[in-house]
């Protein structure tokens, strides 16, 4: 009944964020947890397990097994807490004024909390179309955990009509999010004493030369005419983000290494832009390396790709999440997540809509407030009501 949805949720909550899951350690803890409380309502589902055995992504479908269905996606890792100045701990739930804080409250167990939370209703409904739970990890470092999860539903023929990724939005219909692509770039030199350094090769320097390059491009990229208004940042963004290198000032520098990315308003742009930008170094920068050391040059290596989304407005799923959220606005937002993989891998059209403020994303005291909670649920809700009339 909709009167006990506030204590189901905060209970389950509250589970979830006990549960340390940042993205370096096991969540199965967390899946055995949430497969228990599924057993509880005589629901199951499939865990897809990864190669270590450590983490699991749980699949399972809530109604009729062979019509095509809806999806509600959430990731079970978090952000570390490490360096932060929390007032509590993060790993339990602290309530205070309609907030509830804890790390993963907004990004994102507060979603799956909610969907938990919902199962009695999915089931008194009697669905007569399915919606599915993908609950995933390891979304924090690239969107890991999900692909192996919609690679296994595609093997099974399953094919959704749809999914709702509930990363958090204040409950806005989300179309579309930009793509990433990040490298690598390890600078190989040769080591001298300052004293004789010309004798060797800096590889800081020959890195400073692709950073210069980096920034070149990114300004271009702003300039470029061709401009997404949607986004507060309204084209693609090119940027160095780490730089390590040297050992000591007296030693002329073998190694440095640099990280960059890029996040594409385009479905490929990303790595196109990065891939770019590795031909010119391979171009105009190793070939002046080897060219006094044979051993030197630079080692590029993928760090991370996701695809952007880019769904059609006046798409049906678009249309439903507008139904279910009772507005009609859309927007689209430069941070990355899991439903451009959704459509690429498996061809399920998606949008993103969830609870809480990016704002509070991976921040010390993070919160979601309990009208959020209460807003996705009746989202859910009219889609289970939906789901229950068999027209989705």
């Amino acid at each position: 009944m909709p009167s006990q949805r506030p204590d189901r949720i905060r209970k389950l909550l509250a589970d979830l964020v006990a549960f340390d899951t940042v993205s370096d350690r096991s969540n199965l803890p967390l899946i055995d947890h949430v497969e228990k409380y599924l057993a509880s309502h005589g629901v199951s589902g499939q865990r897809i397990v990864d190669e270590t055995g450590q983490k699991a992504a749980l699949w399972v479908t809530i109604g009729p097994k062979d019509k095509a269905g809806l999806v509600l996606s959430g990731h079970t890792d978090v952000v570390p807490v490490a360096g932060q100045d929390w007032t509590h701990n993060p790993f339990e739930l602290v309530e205070r004024d309609g907030k509830l804080y804890g790390r993963g409250t907004t990004d994102m167990k507060g979603f799956v909390a909610v969907c938990l939370a919902m199962v009695p209703d999915m089931i008194a409904a009697d669905l007569t179309t399915p919606i599915h739970l993908a609950i995933s990890y390891d979304e924090e470092i690239g969107c890991v955990g999900v692909r192996p999860m919609l690679r296994e539903i595609v093997r099974q023929g399953i094919k959704p009509l749809g999914a709702f990724i509930g990363e958090p939005t204040q409950m806005q219909v989300i179309i579309g999010h930009k793509g990433k692509h990040g490298v690598r770039a390890t600078f190989r030199g040769l080591a001298r004493h300052s004293s004789i350094a010309p004798d060797g090769i800096n590889a800081i320097e020959y890195a400073a030369e692709l950073i210069v390059e980096i920034r070149r491009r990114a300004e271009l990229l702003a300039a470029k005419p061709e401009r997404d208004s949607l986004y507060d940042v309204p084209h693609s963004t090119l940027l160095t983000s780490i730089v390590h290198g040297g050992a000591a000032l007296n030693i002329v520098p073998d190694t440095c290494v640099v990280e960059f990315e890029c996040r594409g308003i385009g479905i490929t742009e990303s790595r196109q832009v990065t891939d770019a930008v590795i031909a010119w170094a391979r171009a105009e920068i190793e070939p002046r390396m080897r060219e006094r050391y044979p051993d030197c040059g630079v080692d590029f290596e993928e760090i991370l790709d996701y695809p952007a989304l880019d769904t059609k407005a006046d798409h049906a799923i678009v249309t439903l999440a507008k139904q279910f959220a009772g507005r009609n606005d859309d927007a689209k937002v430069a941070f990355g997540t899991e439903a451009g993989l959704f459509d690429s891998l498996a061809g399920v059209p998606s949008v993103v809509i969830g609870t809480g403020s990016i704002a509070q994303a991976h921040t010390p005291d993070e919160f979601v407030e309990m009208s959020q909670l209460l807003a996705c649920a009746d989202f859910v809700a009219r889609l289970i009501a939906h789901c229950a009339k068999g027209v989705a």
